[in-house]
Parts: structure tokens; sequence; C-alpha cells
């Protein structure tokens, strides 16, 4: 019989595993936003940003060492460089790249999920807010010149928050079960991002 934790941990991984045949749509090909609600939206229903920011909290509660710390770092990194990104959009900076970078995410933080490779907290907050800024001036540069810019900005930040609670929930659920189980959920979204990545070649 199986555990609520293990059963939310596989509502998780079949989320994750659901993301891959989802429509994505990263940059320029993003609904408009408009409130906050529709910003907090976003991301929920944005199968790329979805899969990123469970995967990021999966990714830290999985190589955290025990309750340490250190499984904040990712997520924390992530969001803040995600509002660094936004505002760099906002003054119309485009940077190159930005959908190869984002598919990108999800495939380096799929394979970080199968590995649990642990890192120096810096270095997992530095990492995944490389990623993040990519992620924040696709939408940031959506909105410059929007009346409403930072009211849905503020609901994307949110959602963001949400979705890496719901990793690390799930990670923190998946750290003494079957490893397989976790590592499933991380191929998934390295596939969903590979598949993202070979579209765009």
């Amino acid at each position: 019989m199986l555990s609520t934790r293990t059963k939310s941990a596989l509502v998780l991984i079949a989320a994750s595993a659901l993301s891959i045949s989802a429509s994505a749509h990263t940059g320029a090909e993003s609904h408009l936003h408009h409130s906050f609600v529709s910003g907090f939206a976003h991301p929920l229903f944005g199968a790329d940003h979805l899969a990123a920011m469970v995967a990021v909290g999966l990714w830290s509660a999985l190589a955290a060492r025990g309750a340490s710390r250190e499984l904040l770092w990712g997520p924390v990194g992530f969001a803040a460089m995600l509002l660094a990104g936004a505002v760099l959009g906002l003054q119309g900076v485009a940077l190159p790249a930005v959908e190869p970078m984002i598919a990108a995410s999800l495939l380096i933080t799929g394979l970080l999920v199968v590995s649990r490779l642990r890192v120096p907290g810096l270095a997992a907050a530095l990492g995944m807010g490389v990623f993040a800024v990519f992620h924040g001036v696709a939408h940031g540069y959506e909105l410059a010149g929007s009346a409403s810019a930072w009211q849905t900005l503020a609901g994307m930040l949110a959602a963001t928050v949400l979705l890496h609670c719901v990793g690390l929930a799930g990670g923190w659920a998946l750290r003494h079960r079957p490893v397989g189980l976790a590592r499933a959920a991380g191929a998934g979204v390295a596939t969903f991002g590979g598949v993202l990545l070979a579209h765009m070649a």
C-alpha cells in the first residue's frame, strides 16, 4: 500500500512526464499577460516553465545533505535571477538564444535530478540563476511597455516560488524511496528539454 507521501511524489512524476507531450511556449510564443492572476497562471500552464521550476526543487531536495539549508540555494538563486532577468527584459534587453537556453535548462536540470549531483550551495544558486535569467528576460521583454508589467511579474514570481516548493516537497518525499522514481521524473524533464532543443535545430 502506497503512503500519502509516495502518492504525492508519483503525481509530481506524472505531471513531469505529461509535460513532454504538452505544448510548450517559450519566448515570443508565450501568451500575453495582463495581470497578477495571468502572470501567476503562466508558469502553471506553460509546460517548459512548470517542468523547469519543479525540477529545480526536486534536484535541490534530492541532492541536499540531511535537513541542510543547501536545499534552498537552487530555488532562491533561480527566483532571484528570474526577477533580475525580467527587469532587464523590461528595459528592452534582448539576449541571444533565449529559447535554446530555456530548453537547455530543462535538459540539464532533468539530468541533475537523475544524477542527484551535489554541488556547493553558491554554485547551485549561480547555475540555476544563469538559466533563470533567460526565463526572466523572455517574459520581461514581452511585457516591456505594459502598464501592468509589475503586477504580472509579481504573479509569475509567486507561482515560481510555489512550484519550487512543490518540487522541494516531492524531492523530499522521494529521498528515501526507490531511486527509480526520482530518475523517472528527471528523465522526463530532460527528455522534454532535449525534444525542444531538437525542434530548434
